[in-house]
């Protein structure tokens, strides 16, 4: 593995880097070695599967043997959705173990519902054999590997460099509890003080500045992670603010469990990890497959309702079916709208004439009886059936079914950073704020449940959220 310097101070521009780099590259060459370990136990345990379930009968199906060449990456790739290559974890607690654990019992729920759903005649004492042996050498290798990265730790090797935020003493304790317990593989080299009059040194430890001055710190002093001790200058908004600005350099963030509830200790230590929101990776192209899947699927059902919803309103007034309007997704780029139209045609130009009568909260124009929706369109928008042809805005890959209200280029014009955070993802048919009230929650409700949803997003969620969209339009509370 590769040595990481313990040495503390500012560092050079190229040298910060450089430390930077040392960090990361240590920390992949050990996940390369686990996940190279992790092939091997899964093929040492389908091998033995065979021989202990065929050995009497001689001769080895070859389906079998199909299974057994293919176990090495179903195994890994079920590691790999329960996070067992999160470099977070690396050396101390119990989280690797415990997702290594999920994902065996993930990957041997899956192997029995699809066998059921195939019909295929797996041998239940082929599966008792792999898939336990599988996960106990896993737990043997991960184990033997972890005990090897501690001794490299006690030479002074394969350590983070960490930047402590909090009060002088506070950071003296830290300092003091990680210099007796080398296995956490955690070396402060700099610190961010609050409060006023901060001396240039704590416990040896160099001061680079205040709260504001963190991320200069981390690049100043080459840091991979950043650790925020418990103080009341650093309340949950500012911490926030400060993850969104180290999640951009892929920075690891730490917290005193008393300043907030979130998950993943670091064991022995008083302070928890913090989870970075997932904007890509596996988890979204399973979201975005999800998308086009139940979008496609919900087009075919809903054609023959398409059909007479565009009779409704070409008999009405005689004019256009589809309303088109510019808005802005995932990343600021903007993308043409598909919706029923439930306004008269030139509703837009008469926008101006009913301004004092707005009715929205902050950037948004609302009015709870609006004269230019028409008779059809009133009746649209009470079913929120004005929607549904957005699921060709799904298809196309501009939204999701989930996900954050598609706002107009005028209204992210006047977005603050808080608001800026609603375009990292793709926007959504239907979100949190839409089950939470629709046009009758307030902006900054609404906003705030949309960025909400940015920072905990899940498959399960999104199932969640679409379960209740129904329930809300059953209602029909908020919708005008």
């Amino acid at each position: 593995m590769a040595e990481q310097s313990a040495v503390t101070g500012p560092l050079p521009g190229i040298q910060a880097l450089r430390a930077a780099q040392d960090s990361a590259a240590w920390a992949k060459g050990y996940l390369w070695r686990a996940a190279t370990g992790d092939v091997a136990c899964a093929v040492i345990a389908g091998l033995l599967a065979v021989q202990a379930r065929f050995l009497s009968q001689g001769a080895q199906p070859a389906a079998y043997l199909v299974f057994t060449c293919a176990l090495p990456l179903l195994w890994a790739g079920a590691v790999a959705v329960a996070g067992g290559y999160d470099s977070r974890f690396i050396g101390v607690g119990s989280d690797e173990f415990r997702r290594v654990l999920n994902a065996a019992v993930s990957l041997t729920a899956a192997v029995a519902i699809a066998s059921y759903a195939l019909k295929l005649n797996v041998a239940r004492g082929y599966v008792a054999v792999a898939m336990p042996t599988t996960t106990v050498l896993d737990l043997m290798m991960r184990y033997w590997l972890r005990k090897h990265l501690h001794k490299m730790r006690d030479a002074g090797n394969c350590l983070r460099r960490v930047v402590v935020v909090g009060h002088g003493p506070m950071v003296a304790e830290l300092a003091a509890t990680l210099q007796r317990s080398n296995y956490h593989g955690m070396c402060i080299v700099g610190a961010c003080l609050a409060g006023v009059g901060r001396p240039p040194k704590v416990a040896g430890i160099p001061v680079y500045g205040g709260l504001d001055s963190v991320a200069e710190a981390v690049d100043s002093f080459g840091a991979d992670t950043v650790a925020v001790l418990s103080c009341p200058e650093m309340n949950g908004s500012r911490l926030r603010e400060l993850g969104w600005t180290l999640e951009q350099t892929s920075t690891d963030l730490c917290v005193a469990p008393a300043l907030l509830d979130v998950a993943g200790p670091i064991a022995g230590l008083p302070l928890l990890h913090v989870d970075r929101v997932e904007l890509g990776g596996a988890k979204r192209l399973i979201k975005g497959a999800l998308d086009r899947l139940l979008a496609g699927l919900a087009l075919l059902i809903l054609l023959p309702a398409f059909a007479v919803i565009a009779l409704a309103i070409c008999a009405n007034d005689h004019g256009r079916v589809f309303f088109f309007q510019t808005r802005v997704g995932q990343h600021g780029q903007t993308f043409r709208l598909w919706k029923f139209r439930t306004m008269v045609e030139d509703a837009e130009k008469r926008r101006a004439e009913l301004a004092m009568a707005n009715e929205g909260a902050g950037v948004l124009f609302k009015m709870r009886r609006d004269p230019r929706v028409t008779k059809v369109g009133a009746w649209l928008r009470r079913w929120s059936l004005d929607e549904l042809p957005q699921l060709l805005n799904v298809l196309a890959g501009d939204m999701s079914l989930v996900g954050p209200r598609p706002a107009l280029p005028q209204e992210a014009e006047h977005y603050e950073n808080d608001m800026l955070r609603r375009l990292k993802v793709k926007p959504g048919i239907t979100g949190l704020w839409q089950v939470s009230g629709r046009s009758d929650l307030p902006w900054e409700e609404a906003v705030r449940l949309d960025i909400r949803y940015v920072e905990n997003w899940s498959v399960m969620l999104d199932l969640q959220i679409l379960w209740k969209t129904c329930a809300a339009v059953r209602r029909g509370s908020g919708a005008y």
